[in-house]
């Protein structure tokens, strides 16, 4: 699709992001991708992310330093940050989104004396394992979230459940600075697909019910409680799993060792480590009976809205801004969950959790008129409430909030 152009005069927005197209892993990514396509119509859009060169017209990548090769994976975001604040001179607002690029926003907004808008899609307070993973690097990446949090003029939370989030990890944030802005979907694209060429490929039965699994491999996604709750589900019940990108090698072996355990009893256990474009993903979701997703820290699962949209019941974890997005009884079932007080989300009673998630997950498959009545209805609400224009357009009114 070609963007509108604005007109001479408009608003000049600098979008800093890790991700942006082809480059994109997470819902971070997705966010800024559809954000920027629809801010199009509405301002002058710069934007500035990481890796390779780009080709599309006002998108400018950033290599990491040459001189921090080898350095702390987090020393080298420092550096990439540096870069892109130095570029965003002539600029109106910096909107960043991630710790990845927030400390080029804070360091935009002294340098140039503009105002910074964050999106908040997640907290690394909220994330502590990290700290094993990234060791120093985890200080980094809190010292850049916190300080960018506590100075920008505005913060833009996801789901009003982030939006608590933001206001429990940093005290210091006035309230008043924080607006709820939900994140979309592209119903045009994300949009029943009765095709069977991608699932006959991945060996996927469109005969058989099945579970469908869409995310990375994190402790944050919950992929190892659906694992063991996938011990109680129906024989003839397909499992599916695009899973990838794992973030320790420590989960990497839980989630295989799951998956050889469930291959030795059962079949249809399908698993598509690489990332899949987005209408292969599409049609795996069409033909889902049931997407879950099993997360135990989710500032909005950006998922759900994808297999709404594409009229699939949904099961999800009754955390963070799930609620808002999943309906409970009407486009799907929420599980509870009591969660540690760390900020882990890790479940109090795991065994508990998991045969919650796996009764919910029962429950759908044993209705499928149910569960085809549940997916029409996440459709409806995905493109009544999640639309992309309405979000830019309330973007905006916080960039002219903050004097932009």
């Amino acid at each position: 699709m070609t963007a509108a152009t604005p007109a001479t005069g408009a608003l000049r927005v600098d979008l800093l992001t890790r991700e942006y197209p082809p480059e994109v892993y997470g819902g971070a990514g997705v966010h800024v991708e559809y954000l920027a396509r629809e801010l199009r119509r509405l301002a002058d859009v710069r934007v500035h992310c990481f890796g390779a060169p780009r080709s599309e017209p006002g998108v400018t990548a950033y290599a990491e330093p040459a001189g921090l090769a080898g350095a702390n994976a987090a020393l080298r975001t420092m550096g990439v940050d540096l870069e892109m604040a130095a570029a965003c001179a002539g600029t109106d607002v910096v909107h960043s989104h991630t710790w990845y690029a927030n400390l080029a926003g804070h360091t935009a907004k002294l340098l140039h004396g503009v105002p910074h808008v964050v999106t908040a899609h997640s907290l690394e307070p909220l994330r502590p394992w990290k700290a094993e993973q990234l060791g120093g690097g985890y200080a980094l990446s809190s010292w850049c979230e916190r300080t960018a949090y506590e100075a920008a003029d505005a913060i833009i939370a996801v789901s009003a459940g982030m939006r608590a989030d933001v206001l429990a990890a940093y005290p210091a944030v006035d309230p008043d600075r924080v607006k709820v802005v939900y994140n979309g979907i592209d119903t045009a694209q994300y949009a029943p697909d009765s095709g069977t060429d991608v699932v006959d490929r991945l060996g996927i039965d469109p005969a058989r019910p099945s579970v469908v699994y869409v995310g990375r491999i994190t402790k944050q996604k919950g992929l190892p409680y659906l694992l063991r709750a996938a011990r109680e589900l129906p024989d003839d019940t397909q499992l599916v799993l695009l899973a990838g990108a794992p973030d320790t090698a420590e989960i990497a072996a839980e989630v295989e060792g799951l998956v050889t355990e469930l291959r030795a009893k059962r079949s249809g256990v399908v698993w598509v480590a690489e990332m899949l474009p987005k209408h292969e993903v599409i049609q795996v979701l069409t033909h889902a009976t049931v997407f879950v997703c099993p997360s135990v820290y989710e500032p909005m699962g950006i998922v759900n809205l994808e297999a709404m949209a594409c009229e699939t019941a949904v099961v999800a974890t009754a955390t963070g801004g799930i609620p808002e997005v999943v309906a409970d009884g009407e486009t799907g079932l929420l599980v509870p969950i009591e969660q540690a007080a760390d900020g882990s989300g890790t479940p109090l009673d795991p065994q508990r959790f998991v045969a919650d998630l796996a009764a919910a997950i029962n429950r759908v498959l044993a209705d499928p008129a149910k569960a085809g009545e549940l997916g029409r209805a996440g459709r409806v609400r995905a493109v009544e409430h999640f639309s992309w224009d309405a979000i830019a357009a309330r973007t905006v009114e916080v960039y002219r909030a903050v004097g932009a």
